[in-house]
């Protein structure tokens, strides 16, 4: 087979690539097994496509080309298949991930197959100009490259983040100086003080103020923060739902819930570790252009 080399180095390199990237997080997606069975069988077909891709380009087979870029167009349809699956599960979610993370999600997935093509060409081509190593090497600076483009930006990077007290005024529920919501059961309020905590967000530019205004970014914060420390909260406990309210004046916004486990200081970790949406990026950086 005069390209089995570079097919089969390709072929590698991509499955690899796809088991780097297939991992559950702190969102706890993918599930496992099922989850991992699907993108792993996805991901050997990309690898596939992307190995095969260079050996037809090099033997002139325009019509297999074309086949492959048909072929290559069907994984948009994993940007929507992750989204289905993702929205089927909101209504069983004490604390939902709103559309806007299933979005960020879903693009992701989209994306890391792609990543696996790349890769997959990429070290193919290189097996077949300059033997295995070079390949390797290709597809590792493929990898590495790719990777870095469409790793998410934390939230730390652009909002500062420190704890607050949960207290009251009255029957007036405050994290720090800023008004969350009106408790009036005298128990829940006990509750609150007693297993509640707080963290005020400061944003540090003018883009990072607009993006602690996207309802869908307050949302993601919520659900990381009550995905890793857990919920005291059921259906019928809406005094116990986990809030992030906004200053509009300053643009700060206060998070409160009340957790399964208490520590202020994990949640301060996990709120600047969540990513910035792509739909929740400031867009005061474009009006010195309007």
């Amino acid at each position: 087979m005069p390209h089995g080399q570079s097919i089969g180095l390709g072929l590698a390199m991509g499955i690899l690539a796809r088991v780097v990237l297939l991992r559950s997080d702190y969102r706890q997606y993918p599930t496992y097994p099922h989850g991992y069975a699907s993108h792993l069988f996805l991901g050997i077909i990309a690898a596939l496509v992307g190995a095969v891709s260079i050996p037809a380009l090099i033997a002139k087979e325009w019509t297999a080309v074309t086949f492959f870029v048909i072929v290559a167009q069907q994984f948009r349809e994993i940007r929507s298949m992750e989204r289905d699956s993702l929205a089927a599960l909101e209504e069983t979610q004490l604390v939902a991930r709103g559309s806007d993370y299933i979005e960020s999600i879903a693009r992701v997935f989209e994306a890391r197959y792609y990543i696996v093509i790349f890769v997959a060409a990429s070290a193919a081509y290189g097996a077949e100009r300059g033997g295995v190593l070079l390949g390797i090497v290709l597809g590792v600076i493929a990898f590495a490259g790719s990777t870095l483009v469409i790793k998410p930006e934390p939230l730390s990077r652009s909002v500062e983040v420190e704890p607050a007290q949960v207290n009251f005024k009255g029957a007036d529920l405050y994290v720090g100086d800023m008004f969350i919501m009106n408790v009036g059961l005298e128990e829940s309020r006990k509750s609150i003080l007693e297993h509640g905590i707080g963290a005020i967000l400061t944003p540090k530019t003018e883009t990072a103020r607009d993006t602690l205004a996207n309802l869908g970014q307050r949302q993601a914060i919520l659900h990381d923060v009550a995905g890793i420390l857990g919920v005291k909260k059921d259906i019928d406990t809406p005094e116990y739902t986990p809030m992030a309210t906004r200053n509009i004046q300053t643009g700060r916004v206060g998070i409160f819930i009340v957790p399964e486990e208490r520590d202020a200081g994990l949640l301060i970790n996990i709120i600047k570790r969540t990513p910035v949406l792509e739909s929740a990026r400031g867009r005061s950086l474009y009006r010195k252009l309007s």
